[in-house]
């Protein structure tokens, strides 16, 4: 076994396992070892070798290991030889370079380990934010504040996967990729600024809507979001936040390549329809319901030939 490749194994790393049993002591752990044997603390040895207390932590933790300075410092401090401290018989290779490599590989994992971290918190955020705005309109009795309220925390919903696009995006997006993303978080964000605006000048009566306008006002809003969104969810990439984000289109790149592929062909004609339906229909509640139902026709229909799609592949992959 090369001494790189026994040192990632000493330090419990993952890149490296070769099927040897769990009885070997990580470099770490015999760090912590001989120097609870000599009776020092982290303080105490970490004044010797020198190094800040932090980075005697580390060692023991595995997270990072010392240079080949610092390890022979170790071995003569704790007492104990430098093959005894890494549990295995000299390589007779450079081991400065050695212990060099695995601390960047080390870096890089905890450098991946804290993007994972990042992650969750942001999606953590969102996700207390989309509860909020629910828990609002339900426990909000007057349209005014509650539609304030749940606009706000839609918009903040927003800020934050807009400044967070490529950390919560899988695999790695193209820089087109990316823009196009901004692009669709830049829009939701001025519709829903819009909303709040308008719920605030409705609620104040700063401005009053006749039927008439009410009706077109809705008819206007859903065109554009079913044109908009039929214009670019044929390049939306692959990810978990912006588009048909259903059980299987989120869990198989080819599914959800179909899925926005068909928005894209259905939405023209879907919306011609509704502002057909809008044209003879002169009750507002009547535009509403037309404007419900057409949201439903641009994810049903691709949600469900998507998901024969999935089945489909599915099955052919079990076989």
């Amino acid at each position: 076994m090369g001494c790189q490749k026994l040192l990632l194994y000493k330090i419990g790393h993952p890149s490296y396992n070769d099927g040897k049993d769990g009885d070997t002591a990580m470099l770490g752990d015999n760090i912590q070892k001989y120097r609870k044997a000599r009776g020092l603390t982290q303080e105490q040895l970490s004044e010797q070798i020198p190094v800040v207390r932090q980075t005697l932590s580390k060692w023991e933790k595995n997270l990072s290991v010392p240079d080949a300075q610092a390890l022979v410092r170790l071995s003569q401090v704790l007492e104990v030889s430098v093959e005894i401290l890494l549990d295995t018989p000299p390589q007779g290779e450079n081991l400065a370079a050695e212990l060099a490599s695995v601390n960047e590989e080390l870096a890089e994992r905890n450098r991946q380990l804290e993007k994972i971290t990042l992650e969750g918190r942001q999606r953590g955020m969102i996700l207390f934010l989309s509860f909020l705005a629910l828990g609002i309109a339900l426990a909000v009795k007057s349209p005014l504040i509650s539609g304030i309220s749940v606009g706000v925390c839609i918009l903040l919903t927003l800020g934050i996967l807009y400044r967070n696009l490529s950390l919560l995006s899988q695999g790695q997006m193209t820089p087109a990729q990316n823009r196009l993303l901004k692009v669709v978080t830049i829009f939701d964000g001025v519709l829903f600024a819009g909303l709040v605006v308008l719920s605030i000048l409705v609620g104040t009566e700063r401005v009053v809507f006749s039927q008439t306008q009410e009706k077109w006002l809705l008819v206007g809003l859903f065109s554009s979001l079913f044109l908009f969104f039929g214009a670019v969810s044929p390049r939306l990439p692959f990810q978990r936040h912006t588009g048909l984000r259903l059980p299987w289109t989120v869990l198989d790149e080819p599914t959800w390549n179909l899925a926005h592929k068909i928005l894209g062909i259905i939405a023209l004609p879907i919306t011609v329809l509704y502002v057909a339906v809008a044209l003879v229909c002169e009750d507002v509640d009547a535009v509403a319901k037309a404007s419900v139902g057409a949201l439903l026709l641009c994810i049903a229909i691709p949600g469900l030939l998507s998901l024969i799609f999935y089945l489909k592949q599915y099955g052919r992959l079990r076989k």
